[in-house]
């Protein structure tokens, strides 16, 4: 059986987590299920120094390891294991630490970008974009950057005001017409979930059959 790919994108705390967890939870039952994060696969900067990360533009498409993770999906769909890189927000880099992700019958990659690349569109199964409103996903992005990442306040608003809301702008808003739904508000958004969960059992069953 062929896993199926799903991609969900959408702005920075738009609720593209929430929604890739609430399907894993549907299934936790069969264990079918796993989520890949595009933020995981952020580019190594080993060779560089902690003022030069710091600079880095981290809501530019350049920012991401692509080819490796394409690498990693076409490995997990032809029944591999993959070791997938884990990224560490308070250094500015991936982790020394790796995660062995094994191969389940839905693949969730949830990323700012997913979307955006034509190379992972094609990938993909089912294409969805959740759209949330500029100051909801704002407040959500400050909470979380301050409380979980180690942030300071003037440099969560700094860093939104100067490059993740332009960034949002040219790349993602418009990554937005290559979804085959559009989710507004994010996890929480029932009927959206319960759509979701009843087309993957429907594929999921063809593909049994």
């Amino acid at each position: 059986m062929k896993p199926i790919l799903i991609g969900i994108a959408g702005g920075s705390a738009s609720g593209k987590s929430s929604i890739a967890q609430r399907l894993k939870e549907e299934f936790s039952l069969t264990n079918s299920v796993v989520i890949i994060r595009q933020d995981d696969y952020y580019k190594d900067q080993t060779h560089l120094s902690m003022e030069e990360r710091v600079k880095t533009n981290y809501d530019h498409p350049f920012a991401f390891d692509n080819d490796l993770l394409i690498q990693h999906l076409h490995e997990l769909m032809e029944g591999r294991s993959i070791e997938k890189p884990i990224y560490d927000y308070t250094v500015h880099n991936r982790s020394e630490v790796t995660e062995t992700v094994k191969p389940c019958d839905v693949i969730v990659l949830e990323g700012l970008f997913v979307l955006e690349s034509e190379k992972l569109r094609e990938l993909l199964d089912m294409k969805i974009f959740v759209d949330t409103d500029a100051d909801i996903r704002f407040i959500r992005r400050m909470v979380r950057d301050v409380k979980e990442r180690g942030r300071s306040l003037d440099s969560v608003v700094s860093q939104y005001t100067t490059t993740v809301r332009v960034m949002h702008d040219l790349f993602i808003e418009p990554s937005k017409r290559y979804a085959n739904l559009i989710i507004p508000e994010g996890g929480h958004n029932e009927v959206a979930i319960d759509l979701l969960t009843t087309k993957i059992n429907s594929i999921i069953h063809q593909n049994v059959v």
